[in-house]
């Protein structure tokens, strides 16, 4: 029986997706409205009583035909069924007032003209369902009636002969009637429901048609796309130039999806597909889109290459039985949240959405409105770890690493909360706040000891690329009395990598305030040894993890060797990393290192406690240390640390 049922549904809903058709109403206007027509129905049906007493008739015939009309009104009245029923029952009613007025009328023509009258009202409700009931009742009271008793229906003599083909004449002018308002409600539609940049579907549009998809019953999938990066688009080559963009990107997307496929513009530059189909074919459609963008895109005569990342759900991912409306809104914030994934985990790739996502989108939510009050509330610590001398076995000054310590949480993974203060804005307030915290510290030590203590603080790549860092770094200098010499601000390699011009101008500026810069986590960026002796930099601070490699020998030993070498070249200052064992150490010395960083010597601590572990001038290293715990940290400023306390 299914076998058979499947394959007329899809001929039947292919052919109601044939029939002109606009937006559903919103639920409270569509109850508004029908309570409206309800009125009018059983108005009509009083008016029909009272209309066939001064025609002569009897009181039964008029009490029987006024409960015709009024019967259908039950159903109508279910606030538990449907909306297609409850509006059918309505236009029953509606109709059939008609077909009384008709004959109460004697088949007056001018009764005919409440057909149209009544099409008219049911084109309040937006929907093919009530013409198609008008339509047939048409055709089976001018037919079978104009049959049997064609003088009660029609009002000349040709039509009581011909009762059929005047019936079908009737019935043209009503479909012509129907066929007007539902193009009218479609076209008058359009503008609201159409994108008025690329002409795709906008998102009114895309939940509708995800609705009457979940409506089916039948498995769909949701892509959600963002494009990487396009705000530099528009800021480098102007709007005029995004919108060619955009143009471009939604001409690549029709043409990787099937004609069932829906493209829409939710605004800016995020799009969405309604694909038939699970995730596979919503995964399909979107390696199709990746792999399109392959080809850069001509925007004013030039090529520019774009990148997206992708998210896509399905039907399987939705909890429990969902309206249509609530189902559509929950499938599109699933492939939302996998495309911020794919987004997160280093763009320009798909991701399926997974159990669990939704969850860590709370809490990810949960910590940015925590993290907004974290500061005025104390929550953020600044902790000090030491950097040695090799050469004199002395501390060559500190490096400032943020902690939080989330009142409920306990303390916060600085890979969570950092990538979120950056995209709130909040790491410009964090950021200062560490700045003057750590030149404050630096200028106590220097008078304590009577001897300048240098420090060291990270500059995330949001911090770097304001335009008023080189104030802020002059304000934390004036307003602690410590000497620019002392301060050394770090900046990660991989912001080099992103736009080593930029970074290199804004790295000038500020050693024009008197600052050291160094570069950070050095040979991770692939662009390491090429742009060195370009950079504007005192210090390069090798990455731990080809510190941890040394003790094995091999490429990390070369590769250390290389940058130490070429460093000294340069007169550049080395540090490095992460160094845990009296091995690593040695082989660093026999290298010519100058200087390292690590648990080895000190471990981060609160400011007090720095101070307290270690002499200012006489150092003792353990010829062992346990390897702690992992907790991560963050340099001061925003970039990562992992320190083990």
């Amino acid at each position: 029986m299914d076998s058979l049922w499947k394959p007329l549904r899809r001929r039947l809903d292919a052919t109601v997706g044939l029939l002109p058709r606009g937006r559903e109403l919103p639920a409270e206007v569509w109850r508004r409205r029908h309570r409206t027509i309800v009125r009018v129905a059983a108005l009509q049906a009083l008016a029909l009583f009272v209309f066939g007493t001064t025609r002569g008739l009897d009181l039964l015939t008029c009490a029987a035909a006024a409960a015709v009309v009024l019967a259908p009104l039950l159903l109508a009245d279910q606030a538990g069924l449907s909306r297609k029923v409850r509006s059918a029952a309505t236009s029953v009613s509606l109709f059939t007032a008609s077909t009384v007025l008709v004959q109460f009328w004697s088949g007056q023509t001018e009764a005919h003209f409440h057909f149209f009258v009544m099409v008219g009202v049911v084109a309040l409700y937006q929907d093919w369902v009530p013409f198609g009931i008008g339509l047939a009742i048409v055709v089976a009271h001018h037919g079978i009636l104009g049959t049997l008793h064609p003088h009660a229906v029609f009002g000349h003599h040709d039509a009581a002969e011909h009762a059929w083909g005047w019936t079908f004449v009737h019935a043209g002018f009503v479909l012509a009637a129907s066929g007007a308002h539902l193009t009218s409600w479609r076209l008058n539609e359009q503008q609201g429901l159409r994108d008025p940049l690329t002409g795709l579907a906008n998102r009114a549009l895309l939940l509708e048609v995800l609705g009457r998809a979940l409506g089916r019953r039948e498995g769909v999938g949701v892509l959600f796309i963002d494009l990487d990066d396009f705000k530099e688009v528009n800021d480098t080559r102007g709007h005029a130039a995004g919108d060619q963009l955009l143009l471009a990107v939604a001409d690549r997307l029709r043409s990787c999806v099937r004609s069932g496929d829906t493209v829409a513009r939710l605004g800016g530059d995020e799009f969405a597909i309604v694909v038939d189909g699970g995730a596979a074919a919503g995964r399909r459609v979107g390696e199709r889109f990746l792999h399109s963008l392959g080809q850069p895109v001509d925007v004013d005569g030039q090529p520019v290459h774009v990148h997206a990342s992708l998210g896509v759900a399905d039907t399987a991912t939705l909890c429990g039985d969902r309206s249509e409306l609530d189902g559509s809104a929950e499938l599109l914030r699933n492939a939302d949240l996998a495309m911020y994934w794919a987004k997160s985990s280093g763009k320009n790739r798909l991701v399926t959405y997974a159990e669990g996502m939704s969850q860590a989108a709370q809490d990810k939510a949960s910590l940015r409105d925590d993290l907004a009050h974290a500061l005025e509330q104390g929550q953020f610590e600044v902790h000090y770890q030491a950097t040695i001398d090799f050469r004199k076995g002395t501390t060559k000054g500190y490096e400032a690493l943020l902690r939080w310590h989330h009142p409920e949480r306990g303390t916060v993974p600085p890979l969570e909360f950092v990538p979120l203060a950056e995209a709130t804005g909040d790491i410009h307030a964090i950021g200062s706040w560490v700045l003057r915290t750590a030149t404050a510290q630096a200028a106590r030590w220097s008078a304590e000891r009577g001897e300048p203590v240098a420090v060291a603080v990270n500059l995330s790549a949001v911090q770097l690329a304001s335009d008023d860092i080189v104030d802020v770094v002059r304000a934390a200098l004036r307003d602690s009395g410590l000497r620019p010499s002392q301060l050394t601000l770090e900046v990660t390699e991989s912001l080099l990598v992103e736009d080593l011009e930029a970074v290199s101008a804004r790295l000038a500026q500020l050693r024009t305030a008197g600052v050291l810069v160094a570069i950070d986590d050095f040979g991770t960026g692939y662009s390491s040894l090429a742009y060195l002796r370009r950079l504007p930099v005192d210090t390069v601070k090798i990455d731990r993890s080809f510190i941890s490699d040394l003790a094995l020998g091999g490429s990390a030993t070369t590769l250390v060797a290389s940058i130490v070498e070429l460093a000294r070249s340069l007169g550049l200052d080395v540090v490095a990393e992460g160094v845990e064992t009296d091995q690593q150490a040695q082989v660093l010395r026999e290298l010519n290192c100058t200087y390292a960083q690590g648990y080895l010597y000190a471990r981060p601590a609160p400011a007090e406690e720095a101070a307290q572990a270690l002499d200012a001038h006489l150092l003792t290293a353990p010829t062992a240390a346990p390897t702690p715990p992992t907790v991560p940290a963050v340099r001061a400023g925003g970039q990562v640390a992992v320190s083990r306390s």
